[in-house]
Order: C-alpha cells, then structure tokens, then sequence
C-alpha cells in the first residue's frame, strides 16, 4: 500500500474525527479511537473514507 505520509497527516475518521493508523495486512485504515475503531479499505491506493464501506470491530 503506497501512501502519501501527507494524505495521511490529514485523513481522520468521518464518524468520530480521531486519527487512522495503517493496517498493511489487512490493507485497511484504521479508526484509533477506542470506542469507533472503524476500519476503511484502501483499494488501489486510494483510501475509501465512507462510513457504509467500513468493516466495523470485531469484539
């Protein structure tokens, strides 16, 4: 997954704001706050920051 470092200074959550963190295994952005924890796909590169499209936790 090749992305831009500043893409991800600005990219946050659209459900709750906080921060993502890349998940390179799973190719996924991650929500890191602990109550949302939403994880956005990223396909080909490109980060897919809809709600609807996000994998929510597992418990």
């Amino acid at each position: 997954m090749q992305l831009d470092p500043q893409l991800l200074e600005i990219l946050a959550c659209p459900q709750c704001h906080s921060t993502l963190r890349v998940d390179e295994a799973a190719n996924e952005l991650v929500c890191t706050s602990a109550t949302c924890g939403l994880a956005y796909p990223v396909r080909d590169d490109i980060p897919v920051m809809l709600i609807d499209e996000a994998r929510r936790p597992t418990a």
